[in-house]
């Protein structure tokens, strides 16, 4: 999820086959270099056909599985012999940082909902599902607007802007806070951190994991200060932390620990996905002009159902996470033909899955109609991502909003001249330079 210092190259292995030998595939690529992380596909593509679930070693140091077919991805994601528990690892790699959100562990913010499996997953999911119901977050679909506005305001007279850092980062930050119950007074000071953990233009080592005890910090003194002022009656709309305080008052039991790692996870998923969604959405709509257009001219005629399924085919096309996050073997398991062995760690490459041309059509090229598009973008199983529907919100009213107001918005530079953040989770742009005619 943030920055390697000049990552180490890794090269694809192979696996055995089970019987027979087959013919000598071309050569492997080299995995996690910056080429890679600007167009990762072409190596993913080798990766389905010549070795699909392969051992490597990633730029920590740590071995691990990358689960490559759409197929066998999503038996990997629904497979509860994979554990979410970095517990069942076979190597302390996770208190060494080398697996997981660095600094977790030192915050007492492991439990959460990425690190634990049922039942405790179960019931703090239950806590926090009724948050994303579709008529909550379509209650909070006006906030999401009067953002999208307000930071486009910031901007829409001077001509130009890095839409990374002055809108794709800034609105799913002030979305979270508000839904979390963060003050708008502190809610500045969020957004410093999450930039931190993101390392949105790099940070000094060690950033992110003093950010992540700041936030710490913080919620826990948040959540005692919401408990003391709780009324005894809910008010419509509450906020979560307000809702995790009241059902850990009610007999749910939910320490304070785990509430603060909930809101801490809330924030730190629910944020740099969108981040990414609409970086990548923007920087594929304004390289494929012709799906732009359609999109455009869609929104003039004030209808609504390709922004939605484009949308769907902007998170398969190139999607926020690149990598589901990490899963760790329980008991002996095969996956795609490869026998994985109790604490081995495996990574399915959702990246990989969603351009598996045994499951979709065509599977490099951008189609916003695209129709049959079950995409793993968001996950699958019970660790299907619970923000999905906000997600959706942010990501299609960003787009039709930036779309509507900048008609003539374009790349100030050029598409190969972009970076992108190295990392093994998330894939985003660091920045995202953009021109237009200036409004008013």
């Amino acid at each position: 999820m943030t920055d390697h210092p000049a990552p180490t190259p890794a090269r694809a292995c192979p696996a055995t086959p089970a019987s027979g030998r087959a013919a000598t595939p071309p050569p492997a690529p080299e995995l996690f270099t910056w080429e890679f992380a600007a167009d990762p596909y072409p190596a993913y593509a080798w990766l389905r056909e010549h070795a699909p679930v392969h051992r490597t070693t990633l730029p920590s140091g740590v071995e691990a599985w990358l689960v490559t077919r759409y197929a066998d991805a999503k038996q990997a994601l629904a497979d509860q012999r994979l554990s979410k528990n970095p517990a069942h690892h076979d190597e302390p790699a996770h208190a060494k940082g080398k697996t997981g959100i660095p600094g977790e562990r030192k915050a007492e913010l492991m439990t959460h909902l990425l690190n634990i499996d049922p039942p405790d997953h179960t019931r703090l999911r239950r806590l926090v599902s009724k948050a994303f119901t579709p008529r909550r977050v379509a209650e909070f679909a006006p906030r999401v607007q009067e953002l999208t506005d307000h930071l486009i305001d910031q901007f829409a007279d001077r001509g130009s802007a890095d839409l990374i850092h002055e809108f794709a980062f800034p609105l799913p930050i002030y979305a979270i806070c508000d839904l979390l119950g963060v003050p708008r007074e502190d809610q500045d000071d969020f957004r410093d951190w999450a930039g931190m953990m993101i390392r949105h233009q790099g940070g000094p080592r060690g950033g992110v994991a003093r950010s992540v005890k700041k936030m710490r910090g913080y919620l826990a003194d948040l959540i005692h200060r919401k408990r003391e002022a709780l009324p005894d009656t809910p008010a419509p709309g509450e906020d979560l932390i307000s809702g995790l305080i009241r059902a850990s008052d009610h007999g749910e039991h939910l320490t304070e620990n785990e509430a603060a790692a909930m809101a801490f996870i809330l924030l730190f998923a629910g944020f740099e996905t969108t981040v990414n969604l609409i970086g990548n959405g923007t920087f594929a709509l304004l390289t494929h002009p012709d799906q732009r257009a359609r999109l455009q001219g869609s929104l003039a005629a004030q209808e609504t159902a390709l922004l939605e399924t484009g949308v769907e085919e902007l998170l398969r096309y190139d999607g926020p996470v690149e990598l589901a996050t990490w899963r760790f073997a329980t008991q002996p398991l095969t996956v795609g033909g490869q026998d994985i062995a109790p604490g081995d760690p495996v990574l399915v490459v959702l990246a990989a899955a969603d351009r598996d041309p045994e499951r979709f059509a065509d599977p490099d090229t951008l189609d916003l109609s695209r129709r049959d598009n079950q995409h793993l973008g968001y996950g699958h199983g019970i660790h299907y991502c619970l923000g999905a529907p906000l997600a959706r919100l942010e990501g299609q009213t960003a787009l039709a909003t930036l779309l509507r107001r900048l008609p003539d918005l374009r790349l100030a530079a050029e598409p190969d001249d972009l970076r992108w953040r190295g990392g093994l989770i998330m894939r985003g742009l660091r920045t995202l330079p953009v021109e237009f005619t200036p409004s008013g």
